[in-house]
């Protein structure tokens, strides 16, 4: 289990936002907090601290009149820890290969591959002949609907009728090096995990698989360690004391260690 950080991006701003919130139109989100510093003060505190496989996300799209800052800012992160962070956020094919050169480890793919309620293989595999499927990530974040989760899609706004589940990422890991997946449904809130989805990541061993969602306490950790015995690793936003919540970015780096 390692610690993947985070530096999400909105508006050309690093921010925390309920994720469930965000709203292409107008580019609203609901923000938990907006931070003074740049995306690469964040990297390289990242960079300082040693860890690896962390992620950076655009959360504007790119008809958005915020996303060349929100680019901009994305690009001094990577450029301030090359080979430590990963980017999503409106990859394709023509454009991924500009974030790998400016530093990217690997790219975070979603709404790419998953269109109209669906995934669509043909285009799955424009990608993995653009960048190679060692350097590419599925984000195949969900939310609940009814007993199952179900993947979303143009920054957690649409559903789709995938479900994740073994099934589903077992079909992926052939084409991906990793799995990045938020539990959209607790996003942001800092009020505890999906435990029968960290649960569920917990039984896949292909590939690594990297959690998101509601996680606040130090026990949240400890319920993500035994649920997903060992396998899962996490992200930490709104509840870290470096995005103005509570729990303590060195306590976070000493549990893990």
């Amino acid at each position: 289990m390692e610690f993947r950080p985070c530096i999400d991006i909105h508006n050309g701003k690093v921010k925390q936002i309920v994720g469930g919130s965000l709203k292409d139109q107008g580019d609203q989100a609901e923000e938990n907090f907006v931070a003074e510093q740049d995306a690469a003060f964040f990297a390289k505190l990242y960079r300082n601290a040693g860890l690896k496989g962390g992620h950076i996300i655009l959360l504007n799209p790119t008809d958005s009149p915020y996303y060349s800052e929100t680019k901009r800012q994305a690009f001094l992160a990577l450029s301030a820890y090359p080979g430590g962070l990963q980017v999503g956020g409106g990859i394709t094919p023509g454009n991924a290969e500009e974030y790998l050169k400016a530093g990217a480890s690997h790219v975070i793919v979603t709404s790419y591959v998953f269109q109209e309620g669906r995934i669509h293989f043909d285009r799955l595999n424009e990608l993995v002949s653009a960048v190679g499927k060692e350097r590419l990530v599925l984000d195949v974040s969900c939310k609940r609907r009814g007993g199952s989760y179900v993947v979303m899609t143009d920054r957690w706004q649409k559903e789709t009728d995938e479900i994740v589940d073994q099934e589903l990422l077992d079909r992926l890991s052939e084409c991906c090096d990793e799995f990045l997946i938020h539990a959209v449904d607790v996003e942001g809130r800092s009020g505890g995990i999906e435990r029968e989805l960290v649960e569920l990541l917990g039984r896949f061993e292909a590939r690594p698989v990297t959690y998101a969602g509601g996680i606040h306490t130090l026990s949240d950790l400890q319920a993500i360690r035994n649920l997903g015995q060992g396998r899962v690793n996490f992200t930490i936003g709104s509840a870290l004391d470096l995005f103005g919540g509570k729990l303590k970015w060195e306590d976070v780096l000493s549990e893990c260690r």
